[in-house]
């Protein structure tokens, strides 16, 4: 089959996955507990939801080149669901009518969700029977809320009145105006976690997400595809693809950039059986099962259960190449564990934002750790001094950590934040969400922390995640958070939010000990509040909205 023509637009996510399913149509794309879906079922699936949504009068209304950066020209569809593989349905077939997909955090209590829909401006949602009754509790303040799909699941709830079953959308016929043409200018839209703030919907070109951080440039070089001719090659001769253990939720940016890189590849998503929480036995019992090659994990709170039930044996891990890390650091101490369990494997840690793509990465294998935090930039990563005037040389010390070239349109809704996050230097359009970084000798760059999450004490700087790791060094700390309160004498002063590994009896002083080996006295924090489980988001990242509540 001959494959479309790339247009001045470039790359859209609805036709790269179309692409492939014509290149590699028997290949398995998503396998969970008794389903087993090839690239061309999926692709008739899609399909199926895609028309559905253009039936309902839903696409794309204005041009992209009569917009604004902070604005949308199209209709949104929230994805309200846990991992299946009606996420990645959804998410392809909303692409596929024009209607920008969104990610929603399953997480979110009645007033989080009716914020959340309605800044997004929510024409439809695709949701599990499971949240029915939350749909349900805000529906009536969503007036521009028109379209309701829901998902059968293991709740037993029954449909939502004016709703529609997801399995009775997939068979959709084509409206009779046809199918619109997607274009590489339509929107993909990320949300912020929100664990630091608000969340904010960041607005992307589907071409300029696929280049830089969904496979549209191929592992290992920085010269993106030509075509879509030359994305069918290489699905065609990657040898059945790499399968990859899906554990983060899909509604995670780095899990969707994850899942593309497959797909593009023609490799399959393997999901295990529990998509509820984190079972290290199921995963674990289910990568040996399906041979898969790499496990992506979200930092320590994915990694770390995950080498324990390594460490208790039984699993014939040999097939296994790679932990790839991103969203969320990975200990040393951690990384360290899963090289002693798995010694051929490699450690891959990968940095960016919802708002600048992947940034940078590190490799460590056993005997060959890359240096804590500190990591070989892409092309289009570099450190901007503190005034935003100009990029800094290696070696000129401390700035923020910038993304050029490829980068959001802007946040939703939202003028000013955009002109701030992306401003112009030199002519050029740059991405500065807010991480403070250092651009050392060897032109690498030692992250430091998300500026949001710093603490300044007594005139100096702080960075969380620095004391965090300082902490976790001690074999008692099973998860830490590390968070500012206001203090008399500092002005605002670092405390430890610490769960214990079970049983441990180490005190308050034996764990700041440890952390005064790792970080300068100013740094180590003034108090311990612990607690019996460490809140973060379903994906892994610290919740320091939930961490300052302790303190």
């Amino acid at each position: 089959m001959r494959m479309p023509e790339l247009g001045p637009d470039g790359f859209n996510l609805s036709t790269v996955f179309d692409t492939v399913a014509h290149a590699v149509p028997d290949q398995e794309v998503l396998v969970w507990r008794d389903r087993r879906l090839t690239y061309a079922d999926m692709n008739r699936r899609v399909d199926g939801v895609a028309r559905y949504l253009v039936g309902r009068g839903l696409g794309c209304h204005t041009p992209r080149a009569e917009l604004a950066g902070h604005e949308s020209g199209q209709d949104h569809v929230g994805l309200y669901l846990r991992n299946g593989n009606e996420y990645l349905e959804a998410m392809v077939a909303g692409y596929r009518a024009r209607v920008a997909p969104f990610n929603v955090n399953y997480r979110y209590v009645e007033e989080e969700l009716l914020y959340l829909l309605t800044d997004a401006r929510t024409r439809a949602l695709v949701y599990h029977a499971e949240f029915a009754p939350n749909v349900a509790a805000v529906r009536d303040r969503l007036p521009g809320l028109q379209v309701l799909v829901q998902v059968a699941d293991e709740s037993g709830n029954e449909l939502l009145p004016g709703a529609v079953d997801y399995e009775e959308v997939v068979g959709t016929p084509e409206p009779t105006g046809g199918m619109p043409v997607p274009s590489g200018d339509d929107l993909f839209v990320l949300y912020t976690g929100g664990t630091t703030g608000m969340p904010k919907g960041v607005l992307w070109r589907n071409d300029d997400i696929y280049v830089t951080s969904m496979g549209g440039t191929p592992f290992g070089t920085s010269d993106p595809f030509t075509s879509y001719d030359a994305i069918a090659e290489h699905a065609t001769n990657a040898g059945g693809g790499m399968r990859l253990l899906m554990i983060p939720p899909f509604m995670h940016g780095a899990a969707q950039w994850s899942t593309f890189h497959t797909i593009t590849g023609g490799g399959a998503i393997v999901l295990p059986d529990d998509v509820h929480r984190l079972d290290p036995a199921d995963a674990l019992a289910t990568a040996v099962r399906e041979r898969v090659v790499s496990i992506p994990v979200v930092g320590d709170a994915v990694a770390l259960p995950l080498v324990e039930e390594v460490e208790r044996g039984g699993y014939d891990l040999s097939g296994l190449a790679a932990f790839n890390n991103g969203g969320a650091p990975l200990t040393p101490g951690v990384r360290d564990r899963i090289l002693e369990a798995l010694p051929h494997l490699l450690v891959m840690d990968a940095a960016g934002a919802s708002e600048t793509g992947l940034q940078m990465s590190s490799m460590s294998l056993k005997g060959m750790a890359a240096g804590t935090a500190t990591f070989a930039p892409v092309p289009a990563t570099t450190v901007v001094d503190d005034l935003l005037t100009r990029v800094l040389e290696p070696g000129e010390g401390e700035g923020w950590l910038a993304q050029r070239g490829r980068v959001p349109l802007g946040y939703l809704g939202d003028e000013a934040k955009t002109a701030r996050t992306f401003p112009v230097i030199d002519g050029v359009r740059f991405s500065i969400p807010g991480d403070r970084a250092r651009f050392d000798e060897a032109a690498q760059i030692v992250l430091l922390g998300r500026d949001g999450v710093t603490i300044n004490s007594g005139g100096e700087k702080i960075f969380a995640e620095e004391v965090e790791r300082a902490l976790a060094a001690h074999p008692a700390v099973r998860d830490v958070i590390v968070v500012g309160r206001a203090s008399e004498r500092w002005g605002s002063e670092p405390v430890a939010v610490v769960q214990l590994e079970e049983g441990s009896t180490a005190t308050d002083a034996e764990l700041l000990a440890e952390a005064a080996k790792h970080v300068a006295r100013y740094k180590v924090p003034k108090a311990v509040v612990r607690v019996p489980v460490v809140e973060r988001s379903p994906s892994g990242k610290a919740d320091y909205r939930w961490a300052r509540a302790q303190v």
